[in-house]
């Protein structure tokens, strides 16, 4: 079977093109997604393609940009192509560079579809990229449903190279001529996605050199346990979760006990309404503790204990969402936003001038557990730089921060005291020093 007909029955067996439909290809210039547009081409589909251009390395971005363009033009298929102002957006939002042009770019997808007509987006993902994402969640912690790498499809995104490794394009694209372009940055251990593809997969397979097929079936195998999960999960769901007026009540009497509970707390909590592993883990301790009334935070849900329940419902918007912070906590939900913590000798330190979305604080002053909540009448602070108190709402005004970011506004305590006005300044008293030995470094995250 040759590469282009194993990718025409990929695409037919899993279903990811409908008959006559257009399909979208975002191309960035790299051999994947270069590879991915001949074959479409070859194949006869009706296509069209985007490429975006984040301008964040120079004349290289450029030339990615004209290589598309060309090759479009050469397949006589339409070209769409914007330019972002990445950094700027970075600035404005405080999200790191691959979260900001992540949501830019599915965004403008998206955009394109509804305007041309799209059915389908194809992303250039491969079964290597499926492996760097297992290993990625395994090192963050993660549930099952995180091992079982990226999906063929997502709604109207498609990824028709899964079934390929990273060597049989590179492979395909040198006998067929296929010209792309190497960005730079995929050479960076700076990122973890490429310090598991050129550190840690590059040993495994000196251990075990048929690591990729390995690893595809046990992707496959482990995609499989999930979908039995959901369906189990769905059963546990109608027989122990009742709704009212939007509010959802968890009876844990309803679930089997030789069933293990935290579990399917998990999969009730993450799946329907986004928890995240570790704040459940913690639901599930107060509920151990008989800690009824401790609350635990998704991103615009609140859950709860109690009385042998978990309540899950909105966020009220007088609600200050209050969490707790110990030392173990890796990460919080913090309005719309994420905070990760992480505890770092000051030698690792490469920068002590860092953005607003990146608080750099003297552990060692820090008494746990913190405190994150949304900011009240009359706090106050001594801002960074300044000797001085000032009112966290005096701050606000001469900020001109509007009213909609002053109601999405959260600080960090420790103690009573406020150590980190979320995403804007800390307070000078926690700042680091000569005297620092520890740094807890939180980063805020648009999510």
């Amino acid at each position: 079977m040759t590469f282009t007909e194993a990718f025409e029955r990929y695409i037919a067996r899993n279903g990811l093109v409908a008959p006559g439909e257009r399909v979208l290809l975002t191309v960035s210039g790299g051999v994947d997604s270069m590879v991915m547009l001949s074959l479409f081409a070859e194949s006869g589909y009706e296509v069209g393609v985007a490429h975006c251009n984040f301008q964040l390395r120079g004349a290289e971005s450029d030339e990615d940009e004209v290589l598309v363009r060309d090759e479009a033009a050469k397949y006589g298929v339409p070209f769409y192509n914007r330019r972002f102002e990445t950094q700027a957006e970075m600035e404005r939002t405080g999200e790191s560079m691959e979260m900001a042009a992540r949501r830019l770019r599915y965004a403008w997808f998206d955009e394109l579809s509804r305007e041309h007509g799209y059915g389908a987006v194809a992303i250039a993902h491969h079964a290597d990229d499926s492996i760097e994402t297992f290993f990625i969640n395994l090192l963050r912690g993660t549930g099952l449903r995180g091992l079982t790498g990226i999906s063929t499809q997502l709604g109207k995104v498609i990824r028709p190279l899964m079934f390929a490794s990273r060597k049989e394009i590179v492979e395909y694209a040198v006998a067929r001529r296929i010209p792309f372009r190497e960005d730079s940055s995929n050479r960076s251990t700076k990122y973890l996605r490429n310090k598991i593809r050129l550190g840690l997969i590059p040993r495994i397979r000196e251990i075990s050199p048929g690591f990729t097929g390995l690893m595809r079936r046990n992707l496959a195998r482990l995609t499989d346990a999930q979908r039995f999960i959901d369906h189990g999960i769905e059963r546990i769901r109608r027989e122990a979760v009742s709704s009212h007026e939007g509010i959802d009540t968890i009876r844990l009497d309803r679930i089997d006990p030789a069933f293990p509970r935290d579990f399917v707390i998990y999969e009730l909590l993450n799946s329907r309404y986004g928890f995240k592993g570790d704040v459940i883990d913690g639901l599930c301790r107060a509920l151990d503790q008989n800690a009824t009334g401790r609350r635990f935070y998704a991103r615009d849900r609140v859950a709860y204990p109690d009385r042998g329940t978990i309540v899950v419902a909105p966020i009220a918007p007088d609600d200050s969402c209050t969490v707790r912070v110990d030392e173990q906590t890796r990460r919080c939900y913090c309005g719309n936003s994420m905070l990760v913590f992480e505890r770092q000798d000051i030698d690792l330190i490469d920068s002590f001038g860092v953005p607003e979305h990146i608080a750099q604080l003297d552990a060692g002053k820090l008494s746990y557990p913190l405190t994150v909540r949304r900011w009240q009448e009359g706090d106050w602070f001594v801002p960074f730089g300044m000797t001085g108190r000032k009112k966290v709402s005096d701050y606000l005004i001469d900020a001109k921060v509007s009213m909609a970011e002053k109601q999405r506004q959260f600080v960090l305590l420790s103690g009573d005291d406020i150590v980190w006005l979320v995403g804007r300044r800390i307070d000078d008293r926690y700042r680091i020093t000569s005297a620092t030995d520890t740094v807890l470094r939180i980063t805020k995250e648009i999510v």
